[in-house]
């Protein structure tokens, strides 16, 4: 019987939750492979919170990540209510910040090698986890205290939760009159409308019904940009050019933290988001963070153990939950055209926005989740 190697921790994502973990565990005691699949890599604009950057410091990360910061947010919906929040009235440089998703995993990724391809399937065996996956043509396998699933594709535990139904058509877009630092947040009967300042243009994120989104990717420029003014309205002017679109649906999938022995699911492995207020990958980061906390405080012998994985678990179940549940809470309540909703969504905004103890909270939870980093 052929020996195989083992590791402490195999990392199944090429993406920047695995990579942030793999970064914090490298030079310590704790032996790590990575091991990246297909589709680990895209090039859109993501935002991340004030409390991601954190981490990304500590990390050793940050400074190399070129970024648009996020000043101020505007909410409002179509009609009555709308909110500003502000990073000045919480003493912050910035809410957050506007980067490219390839750019930072280059980051991440290329200060901690992947040693393996494409995982091609796991078990657990008594107190450890056997992985087969491929290295170019040819197939080999490892053995770990530890599996961590990094990645939505390598989780075959995963389950949709909730199909909101929506598409989100995503694009760059100019506008005539921008406002630096200012992202805009627009609550529509279709569903969010995110415009992020991103280098000298807008990220846009767009929520829609299915059929409105083949509509829109359908749609002449000049047509695409002038039903985007109707919907968001005339606070940056016209909007001057649109670059290529693309769509992809929305739709809620968790996993069970630990789905197997010797198994543990992170980032997008246990939890996809919808995009508004994007707290998808800032969750991720702050479990990657915390289980990367555990490990360095862990004996080798705890690695993996049943008590470990339990305390991982439900540490981040209370940030975990609230961040799935605020993200579910936005969607259903505001996308729908129903009046008496409509009504008590604008007054609920216009509260928010003269009650500085409810904005601050929600800005908190917004920048740190529902812990707040140490």
């Amino acid at each position: 019987m052929i020996e195989l190697p083992e590791v402490d921790v195999a990392i199944a994502g090429g993406g920047p939750v695995g990579s942030a973990l793999a970064l914090a565990l490298s030079g310590s005691a704790v032996s790590v492979a990575r091991i990246a699949g297909e589709g680990d890599f895209a090039d859109r604009p993501i935002a991340l919170s004030h409390g991601s950057r954190l981490i990304l410091e500590r990390l050793g990360a940050w400074s190399s990540v070129r970024n648009n910061p996020i000043e101020t947010i505007h909410v409002s919906q179509q009609g009555f209510g709308r909110t500003v929040m502000r990073c000045a009235d919480y003493g912050l440089p910035a809410l957050g910040y506007v980067t490219a998703y390839s750019e930072l995993v280059e980051q991440l990724a290329g200060r901690t090698p992947v040693s393996a391809q494409s995982l091609r399937d796991w078990k657990s065996a008594g107190d450890e986890v056997v992985l087969q996956f491929s290295r170019g043509e040819e197939e080999a396998g490892m053995r770990a205290r530890l599996l961590v699933l990094a990645d939505g594709g390598h989780n075959r535990h995963a389950r949709q939760v909730r199909d909101y139904r929506q598409q989100a058509v995503v694009a760059e877009v100019t506008a005539e009159e921008p406002r630096a630092g200012v992202a805009w947040e627009r609550f529509t009967a279709e569903g969010p409308l995110a415009l992020l300042p991103f280098r000298d243009r807008y990220a846009l994120v767009w929520s829609v019904r299915p059929a409105t989104a083949t509509e829109l990717l359908g749609f002449s420029d000049s047509d695409f940009l002038a039903r985007l003014r109707e919907v968001f309205g005339g606070r940056l002017g016209n909007f001057g050019s649109v670059g290529p679109r693309s769509t992809f649906p929305l739709s809620l999938r968790q996993s069970e933290i630990n789905p197997a022995a010797g198994v543990l699911a992170i980032g997008n492995a246990a939890q996809t988001l919808h995009p508004v207020a994007g707290q998808g990958l800032n969750l991720g980061l702050r479990d990657a963070w915390e289980l990367a906390q555990m490990l360095l405080d862990a004996s080798k012998e705890e690695i993996g153990a049943p008590r470990f994985l339990a305390r991982y678990a439900r540490g981040r179940r209370f940030d975990r939950y609230a961040g799935i549940g605020f993200t579910d809470f936005l969607v259903r309540i505001f996308s729908n055209s129903l009046a008496p909703l409509a009504l008590a969504r604008g007054a609920g905004l216009a509260a928010l926005d003269v009650l500085p103890p409810a904005r601050r909270f929600l800005a908190h939870r917004m920048i740190f989740g529902a812990r707040a980093l140490p």
